[in-house]
C-alpha cells in the first residue's frame, strides 16, 4: 500500500516543489527492502528509522548468511539488506529457542524463561522488565536521495538529538543535519503550493464601498488599468513587506455584496478577498479570516443640537457642592454674629434687624463688598479665612462657568433604539453589508423602515432632509463619519460589538496564519496606528474639537473638602475661645460676688445655665438678683473691604475706659450695700 500511495502521490504533483513529507518508523524501517524504483518515488521525504548497530560480530556473522539465503529464494530481488523487522525477527526466535532449552517446559516456566532473557542481540539489548523491553529503541532520522538515503542525526531516548550514538549528557541539541527536500532544495517548503507567475493568487477586492477610505477601486484612464487604494489595500503592501516569502497575486473587483463575496472565497473562485470584511461567526465556517486589523461593532449616528438649559448657572458646582457651601455660608455667618453681638452695634437691635444684616454682610463678602465694622480680633480671623473661601469658589466657579459657556455643549436629538422602533421612523444603513440583516433579525425593526444608503456622503442629504432619524453604522466607519461631521452628528445608544475587521483565506489555508503574525507585528511595531492617523484623521474643525470625556464636568466637594475643613476648625477654634473666655470672665465675677455674700443661697443647676447663657449673649456679668454691664470696652474698628479707620480718638478711649471702670466701681459698691 505504501508503494502505490508515493506512486499516485508522484503521478498528482505531491512529491515535487512546495511538499513536504515526514513519515514514521512503519514506513522508514523497510527502506533497506524497498528496489530502487520505489524509493526515487519518494524523493525528499524525511523519516525516522529505528538504529541497529551493523558493527557488531554477531551481526557480522548473520548478514552474510541472509544474504546468501535470501539471494537463493529471492533471484530477483536486488536488494538483500536485512530490515530491523528481519532482526527483531531473528532475536524473538533465539529468545523462544533459549526458554526451550530449559530442564522444566511448561507454559509458566517457559514464559519466565522468556522474560528473564538478557543479552544483546542483532536489534539490541534484550532485557525485560515488567512484560516490555526495558530501553527504548534509538532513532535516526533519514532524508530519501536519489535511490537510496542518507542517515542524518540521531535521536536519543531521554535525551534528543545527537550527532553521535557515543553522546553524554542530559541536554538535547541543535538539529545539524541538511535536509534535501523534494525539489532539491534546502529551503524548508511551506507545504502547499506557492502561487507562480502563470498561476498568481486571485484576490477579491470590494468595489462598491460606502467609505471610499477603506477601500476604493479605480477604473483609470484605460480599460484594465485598475486602481487600488485605501486603508485596506496599503495594509496588505504593509504585510507583503513582513512576509518571508514572495507572493504572487493580481487583484479582481468584486461588485457584489459582502456575503457574495465570503462565498466566492469559499466556493474556491478567490483564492482570497481583501477589504473591509466584519469577522462574523456564520462566517468563520466557510473562510479562513485573519487576525483582525481593527475593531468592530455597530453604533448609532443620530444629529445634535445645542443643549440648552435656563439653570445652566448651577452646573458649575455639584448639587452636593452646592449644599455644602450654603451650609458652611451659614455657619460662618453665625460665629461671625456670635462674636459680634455683644460689642457691635450693627448686629443688636430686633431679631428681624438682626438675621437681615448677617445676611446681608454674607452675601456681599462673598464679592468683598460688606461695610459693616468689625469689632472682635476673632471675628477678624474667621473674616479672613472665610474671604480666603469666598475668593477661591467665585474663581473656580467664574472659570468652570466660563468653559461651559465657551465649549459648545452639544446633545443627540434620539438615545433610545426603542423610541425609533415605537415611532415607526425611518433608519439608515450600508445596504451591502451584513447590517441590514442584523438591524432586521436581531434589533427587530421593520423591513420597510430601512433605507440602503450606498455612500457615507449621502448621510448628511438623508439627515438633512429627514427621511432618516438614525444611521447604524458599524464602528470603524462611523468614527470616519464623525471625523468629519462632528459638529452634526454624535454617536449614541449601546454599540453591539462583532470580530472585527479582517482578511479572508480559503479554509485551511496557511497563509492566512502568516498574514495574522504579520498584522500583529504591525501593531506592535506601530505601523497599524500611522496608517490609521494617514487615511482616518479628522477634519480641521474637528481636530480641535473636545471629546465627551474632555467635556468641562461640575466641581465637586473632593476639589475642596481641604479649604472647607479649614474654614469649619477655624471658625470652630474662635467660638470656643470667646466661649472660654466669656465663662472665665463669668466666673471671675460670681466669685468676687460670692466672697462679699454673708449667706448664700443655693441655685439649681438650670437657673445657673440659664443665667450664664443670657450673660453671654447679653454681654454682661450676671449676679443673682442684678445684671451689671461688662468691664469690657473694645477698641472699636471700621473694618470693610475698602477703607479701615478709626471711630474714636485715644482720648476719647482713655475717657471712655475711665468712665466705665467708675461705674463698675460704684455699681459693685451699691451691689454689696444691698447684700448687707
Amino acid at each position: 500500500m505504501t508503494i502505490h500511495l508515493f506512486e499516485k502521490a508522484k503521478e498528482i504533483g505531491l512529491v515535487g516543489r512546495d511538499s513536504a513529507w515526514i513519515i514514521t518508523d512503519t514506513i522508514s524501517n523497510y527502506f533497506d527492502s524497498f528496489n530502487s524504483s520505489v524509493i526515487s518515488s519518494m524523493q525528499g521525504i524525511l523519516g525516522i528509522k529505528t538504529y541497529y548497530d551493523e558493527g557488531t560480530n554477531l551481526y557480522k556473522t548473520f548478514y552474510p548468511q541472509f544474504r546468501r539465503t535470501f539471494r537463493d529464494e529471492n533471484p530477483e530481488e536486488d536488494n538483500f539488506q536485512p530490515s530491523i523487522n528481519a532482526l527483531r525477527a531473528y532475536d524473538s526466535i533465539r529468545i523462544v529457542k533459549q526458554a526451550m532449552d530449559s530442564d522444566e517446559i511448561s507454559p509458566d516456566s517457559l514464559l519466565k524463561n522468556i522474560l528473564s532473557s538478557n543479552f544483546t542481540g542483532l536489534s539490541g539489548e534484550i532485557h525485560f522488565q515488567q512484560g516490555k523491553l526495558s530501553h527504548d529503541p534509538i532513532l535516526r532520522i533519514v532524508n530519501v536521495i536519489g535511490r537510496s538515503y542518507n542517515e542524518l542525526d540521531f535521536w536519543l531516548p531521554g535525551i534528543g538529538f545527537s550527532k553521535n550514538i557515543g553522546y553524554v549528557g542530559n541536554k538535547s541539541a541543535d538539529f545539524t543535519g541538511t535536509v534535501i527536500w523534494p525539489d532539491g532544495s534546502k529551503l524548508v517548503p511551506k507545504g502547499w503550493a506557492m502561487p507562480t507567475n502563470k498561476k498568481p493568487m486571485t484576490i477579491g477586492v470590494p468595489a462598491r464601498t460606502a467609505f471610499e477610505k477603506f477601500v476604493k477601486v479605480d477604473d483609470g484612464k484605460h480599460p484594465g488599468q485598475k486602481k487600488y487604494d485605501g486603508f485596506c489595500i496599503e495594509l496588505f503592501y504593509e504585510v507583503l513587506t513582513v512576509l518571508d516569502y514572495d507572493l504572487i497575486y493580481q487583484f479582481d473587483p468584486h461588485n457584489g455584496t459582502y456575503d457574495e463575496l465570503v462565498h466566492k472565497v469559499y466556493n474556491k473562485t478567490y483564492d482570497a478577498a481583501v477589504g473591509d470584511i466584519t469577522i462574523l461567526a456564520n462566517r468563520t465556517t466557510l473562510v479562513e479570516f485573519t487576525q483582525p486589523y481593527a475593531a468592530s461593532g455597530l453604533s448609532m449616528i443620530v444629529p445634535v443640537k445645542p443643549e440648552s438649559s435656563a439653570w445652566m448657572f448651577l452646573k458649575p458646582f455639584t448639587t452636593k457642592m452646592w449644599f455644602v457651601t450654603g451650609s458652611i455660608l451659614i455657619y460662618t455667618m453665625f460665629i461671625v454674629w456670635f462674636l459680634e453681638h455683644q460689642s457691635n452695634p450693627d448686629f443688636r437691635g430686633p431679631w428681624n434687624n438682626q438675621i437681615g444684616t448677617v445676611f446681608w454682610f454674607a452675601f456681599s463678602s462673598i464679592f468683598f463688598a460688606h461695610r459693616e465694622k468689625i469689632y472682635s480680633n476673632l471675628t477678624r480671623v474667621v473674616v479672613v479665612v472665610w474671604l480666603f473661601v469666598a475668593l477661591i469658589l467665585t474663581s473656580s466657579y467664574t472659570a468652570s462657568l466660563t468653559s461651559m459657556l465657551t465649549v459648545q455643549r452639544l446633545e443627540p436629538t434620539v438615545t433610545d433604539i426603542e423610541w425609533l422602533k415605537r415611532s415607526n421612523v425611518k433608519i439608515g444603513c450600508d445596504g451591502d453589508s451584513f447590517v441590514r440583516t442584523y438591524l432586521e433579525d436581531v434589533l427587530k425593526f421593520k423591513s420597510y423602515n430601512i433605507e440602503n444608503v450606498s455612500s457615507e456622503y449621502n448621510y448628511e442629504g438623508e439627515f438633512k432632509s429627514n427621511h432618516i432619524a438614525a444611521a447604524f453604522l458599524e464602528v470603524p466607519y462611523g468614527k470616519v463619519f464623525l471625523n468629519h461631521y462632528c459638529k452634526k452628528f454624535t454617536t449614541t445608544a449601546p454599540t453591539y460589538t462583532f470580530g472585527g475587521l479582517g482578511f479572508i483565506f480559503q479554509k485551511g489555508s496557511p497563509i492566512a496564519r502568516d498574514f495574522s503574525r504579520a498584522i500583529l507585528k504591525l501593531s506592535e511595531d506601530g505601523t497599524l496606528i500611522s496608517l490609521e492617523q494617514k487615511w482616518f484623521a479628522p477634519s480641521p474643525e474637528c481636530s480641535a474639537d473636545v471629546t465627551e470625556e474632555s467635556k468641562t464636568n461640575s466641581l465637586s466637594i473632593h476639589s475642596f473638602w481641604g479649604l472647607f475643613l479649614i474654614s469649619v476648625a477655624t471658625s470652630t477654634v474662635c467660638l470656643l475661645l470667646f466661649l472660654a473666655y466669656s465663662l472665665k470672665r463669668y466666673w471671675h465675677h460670681e466669685e468676687e460676688n460670692n466672697a462679699g455674700t454673708l449667706s448664700l443661697v443655693d441655685e439649681s443647676v438650670w437657673n445657673k445655665a440659664m443665667r450664664v447663657a443670657k450673660c453671654i449673649y447679653k454681654g454682661k456679668v450676671c449676679v443673682r438678683g442684678e445684671v451689671s454691664a461688662a468691664p469690657r470696652v473694645p477698641v472699636i474698628y471700621k473694618w470693610s473691604s475698602q477703607t479701615r479707620d478709626y471711630d474714636r480718638s485715644s482720648s476719647h478711649i482713655s475717657m471712655g475706659n475711665h468712665e466705665v471702670k467708675s461705674q463698675t466701681e460704684s455699681e459693685i459698691g451699691i451691689q454689696l450695700q444691698a447684700h448687707n
